[in-house]
């Protein structure tokens, strides 16, 4: 081996143990928490079954399906959901313009790795007790609203990976965002803009079936439902292989570009950081 490569070697490895260490930390912090974090997850699954009461009694009512889908399809489909926007929670742009306003932003620059490292690490760890402690939940919901699912254990895979690819996207989009914190202290305005973006096109508020086919061409042109919808439909929906793996290459482009993008913008965020401070 060439001395070259050693170097990077040791680099990457560092940052594999990096990631290791901030998983392990943040996993026993939400166990530690546990009863806080069980009930901030009950808080969120009030959102969703507003959603499957108001479908499901629209379904009964034009005779157990709408657009094709049924009360029983529409129940996994929210169900699902509940995990999936758990996956989904990350440090967004509220989060870069507190560091900024707190001072917290230069003592993240003193440390060996860039912040967004600290970020996907911790919370990436966070996703673990999410999981387990989604469960119940899932099995308490099953039990009340009888979803009709049977994936294939393609759909499995594909939906095992697109969770994560879906938590990296929106950590992503919104680090980016987050940028614009650095020149404006009225970054929650553009935040809000984004979530009602997000909420309409993504199937976060509507399944994107039951949407207008133009709504529907735009959003497959957007990053959102490949965060949302792409993840739910993959183990809920009867989907072709072409299509689930389409998907995943479409959460794969999407986050190429939004981690170009975070790169633009964070060489212009961090220089005018460093010309303001000084």
């Amino acid at each position: 081996m060439s001395t070259q490569t050693l170097p990077e070697a040791g680099r990457v490895r560092s940052v594999v143990d990096y990631y290791l260490t901030m998983m392990r930390t943040s996993i026993v912090n939400q166990f530690q928490y546990r009863v806080a974090q069980y009930f901030y997850m009950l808080g969120m699954v009030a959102e969703p079954v507003v959603y499957l009461v108001v479908w499901t009694t629209i379904a009964n009512e034009s005779g157990g399906e709408i657009n094709g889908i049924t009360t029983g399809e529409f129940a996994a489909y929210y169900i699902v959901w509940t995990l999936v926007r758990n996956m989904n929670i990350v440090f967004g742009a509220p989060y870069w313009e507190w560091r900024i306003r707190e001072g917290r932003m230069s003592a993240d620059l003193l440390r060996p790795l860039h912040p967004l490292h600290n970020d996907l690490a911790w919370f990436a760890g966070s996703k673990f007790v999410l999981i387990v402690l989604w469960l119940p939940i899932a099995a308490g919901l099953t039990i009340a609203f009888e979803p009709t699912v049977d994936p294939t254990p393609l759909e499995v895979v594909v939906f095992s990976i697109a969770i994560w690819g879906a938590y990296l996207l929106r950590t992503m989009i919104q680090s980016t965002l987050g940028m614009l914190c650095f020149w404006t202290t009225r970054g929650a305005a553009i935040f809000d803009l984004y979530i009602t973006t997000e909420l309409l096109l993504s199937g976060r508020l509507v399944p994107l079936p039951l949407m207008p086919d133009r709504v529907e061409t735009v959003a497959a042109f957007l990053p959102f439902q490949w965060a949302f919808f792409f993840p739910i439909d993959a183990l809920v929906g009867d989907r072709s292989t072409a299509w689930l793996l389409g998907g995943l290459g479409m959460q794969l482009l999407w986050i190429a570009i939004s981690f170009v993008a975070f790169r633009i913008a964070w060489r212009a965020a961090i220089k005018r950081f460093s010309a303001v401070g000084g």
